[in-house]
């Protein structure tokens, strides 16, 4: 048979009250230390597993979260999904993973299909800068929590990467090479981050001098390597000078790599690219990318946070947190040949 909460109880000495106060993280402050720990030490020894359903019962809650995200198939996203997992499991909650494929009809679905499931909130990585549904979730009241994007008007909770710092990191950094024809190849607009990434170049470009060049950037229609390679092509196909690019994330660095390499220019000797994100295999690209670095896990156990905060007090205002990036430097950048203004 299973070992029971009374079986705990008993075998430690309490009332089944305090063995449940000590085995909750969120109340064993409530028991003194010694209690606590006997009860934790002797629920170790019977082998005790809390019964979710049990618990749930009792205070109305499933204590699963649903978590969203646009597609798994990018780096980016599963270090977020494990750092809300490692934050959610020590408080008693399992989250419920779904994969959009950047498909709005099947993002629906996957919020419906939680919701149906009694989920005790939401934390997703799909908000675009417009969003409708996310807001017609929030009136439902389930707590919400957006990571590594956010809505244009800020209304809803959200962690995310300081992107403008970034770009702005990223541009000084080829400016001290020498690079004055400096090209941005940027993500969605639909996306705060392809929005914030791009407002943080263009006041880097105005902060250190330079002039912009329109014909000089491009906005891309989704985050990829054939993005990232089309952009670069549409580039050099126009004759475009440049000696640095400024990429929206690793995806399109890598693909603008691609393009340069197959018009025979040689990266960094000819042209420098800096991609932004720094995913695990970063520093295996040919050559290694210089890169900005998100604290990817870090997301994640935040925006867990956020949401356990919003359990607990479901009227408090909306924050906001916004994480510090970092740049890493690697061989994908170099000084400006000298007399170079860009590819011919």
């Amino acid at each position: 048979m299973p070992v029971t909460l009374r079986d705990v109880a008993a075998a430690a000495g309490v009332h089944p009250a305090t063995a449940s106060r000590a085995l909750n993280q969120q109340t064993r402050s409530l028991v003194n230390d010694e209690t606590a720990r006997r009860v934790l030490e002797t629920a170790a020894g019977l082998g005790y597993r809390p019964n979710p359903i049990a618990r749930g019962l009792k205070t109305s809650r499933s204590y699963t979260v649903g978590v969203v995200v646009p597609d798994l198939r990018n780096p980016l996203f599963p270090p977020i999904a494990r750092g809300i997992e490692d934050r959610l499991e020590p408080a008693g909650y399992t989250s419920l993973l779904a994969n959009t494929d950047n498909d709005p009809e099947r993002e629906r679905l996957s919020f419906d299909a939680m919701r149906a499931r009694q989920v005790d909130g939401y934390i997703t990585a799909t908000a675009r800068s417009e969003h409708p549904l996310l807001h017609e979730l929030a009136a439902n009241g389930r707590p919400l929590v957006l990571v590594n994007r956010a809505t244009a008007d800020e209304s809803l909770p959200s962690v995310v990467p300081d992107d403008r710092d970034g770009m702005r990191q990223a541009v000084e950094h080829v400016v001290a090479l020498g690079h004055r024809r400096i090209a941005h190849l940027a993500g969605p607009f639909s996306l705060s981050t392809g929005v914030h990434r791009h407002e943080g170049f263009v006041q880097a470009m105005e902060s250190v001098g330079l002039e912009l060049d329109r014909e000089l950037i491009l906005m891309g229609s989704r985050y990829s390597e054939e993005e990232g390679a089309r952009m670069c092509r549409e580039l050099l196909d126009g004759g475009r000078r440049f000696t640095a690019v400024l990429a929206g994330n690793d995806l399109m660095a890598l693909g603008c790599m691609d393009a340069l390499r197959e018009a025979g220019i040689d990266c960094p000797r000819e042209v420098s690219v800096v991609g932004f994100n720094d995913m695990d295999w970063s520093d295996r690209f040919s050559p290694p990318l210089t890169t900005m670095r998100i604290p990817h896990h870090q997301l994640g156990v935040e925006a867990a946070d956020l949401l356990l905060e919003r359990l607990a007090t479901p009227d408090a205002a909306a924050r906001h947190v916004v994480l510090p990036v970092s740049l890493v430097v690697r061989g994908s950048t170099a000084p400006v040949a000298s007399g170079r203004s860009g590819p011919a």
